[in-house]
């Protein structure tokens, strides 16, 4: 079992931390390019809190990857129109596999408890989606029969819903926001029981909605007393949940900081609205100190939440390569 999976502690993530970047200032050339650009010796940094994480754009721009090996995975975003896209060059797919696995066991138990309906229109039709890749094979994992992946068959999906209710099967159902609301306006279930997980994303389909909004909508259709959620993204190789009310977790060799707005190099004062610094250690052939372009806010219990993106990001760290 890779030791990262052991990680039971704050000592225990602190140390790993700090293993992960000595390695990855050294052996991943873009983020040690980086962190000469702004200044920062590796043999200086002490503590994780101390550690530069790498703006995200770099993943648009750079093979962020450590050493030169043949990526057995490579993993592009979505992106916008005309934007482009991120290319995460995986490693070890089995070590990407193990994260989300290991991840979704800490939080929901084992896939072979669920039917898993996947809802993924735009992801599940262009290569390269991380997203279809994991979920594909957690419902591989949990091998029910009527599990799998709709594009735009509602009817299909409907029906499949109910009998699934009938059969009182235990039943996640995981979908890219937008498609949760085109089911939602089309259909009313009643279906206390279904684990409803959005993904996020409109990707320019529907006007983007408030989280509360759009979980508001789809527990009225769905009959749910909570919508959950998954965070996760092209360049990192671990997922943050939330069992409802937009609240996430992370599992313990993932951890998220808030960085303050003005200063990208200090964090957010407490209780403020900040950027989302992430470490996954799953990320140990690339790099695993991501600084997001998503706005974000801690709360008291150690959970987090996502209020959006920052506008006009500027690709700080890019530029500097330029």
């Amino acid at each position: 079992m890779n030791p990262i999976f052991s990680i039971a502690t704050s000592a225990e993530f602190e140390q790993a931390c700090l293993a992960a970047f000595y390695r990855q200032a050294r052996a991943c050339e873009p983020y040690g390019r980086y962190l000469s650009y702004i200044g920062v010796r590796a043999d200086d940094v002490r503590s994780a809190a101390q550690i530069p994480f790498l703006p995200i754009e770099f993943f648009k721009t750079e093979r962020v990857a450590c050493g030169s090996a043949a990526a057995q995975l490579v993993f592009t975003s979505s992106g916008t129109t005309g934007a482009e896209a991120s290319r995460h060059y995986v490693a070890d797919a089995q070590l990407y596999e193990a994260s989300f696995l290991r991840g979704f066991e800490h939080f929901y138990g084992a896939p072979q408890k669920y039917c898993i309906l996947a809802l993924l229109p735009g992801y599940a039709e262009r290569p390269g989606s991380s997203l279809v890749y994991m979920v594909e094979r957690l419902a591989r994992q949990s091998a029910h029969p009527l599990g799998g992946f709709f594009l735009r068959s509602y009817g299909e999906l409907a029906a499949r819903l109910e009998r699934l209710r009938r059969l009182r099967q235990p039943t996640m159902l995981i979908g890219v926001s937008f498609a949760l609301l085109d089911l939602a306006e089309q259909y009313q279930f009643r279906l206390p029981d279904l684990i409803v997980m959005e993904t996020g994303g409109m990707k320019g389909r529907r006007q983007e909605l408030p989280r509360e909004e759009l979980h508001r909508i789809l527990r009225g259709s769905f009959g749910v007393a909570a919508v959950h959620s998954e965070y996760g993204m092209t360049e990192l190789l671990s997922q943050a949940y939330s069992r409802g009310g937009g609240r996430f977790l992370t599992p313990p060799w993932m951890r998220v900081a808030l960085r303050d707005l003005r200063n990208p190099f200090a964090p957010a004062a407490v209780g403020a609205v900040g950027g989302v610094n992430v470490a996954d250690l799953a990320n140990q052939h690339s790099c695993s100190f991501i600084e997001t372009q998503d706005l974000g806010r801690m709360n008291a219990d150690g959970s987090f939440e996502v209020l959006g993106r920052i506008d006009h990001a500027v690709a700080r760290g890019c530029n500097m390569l330029l």
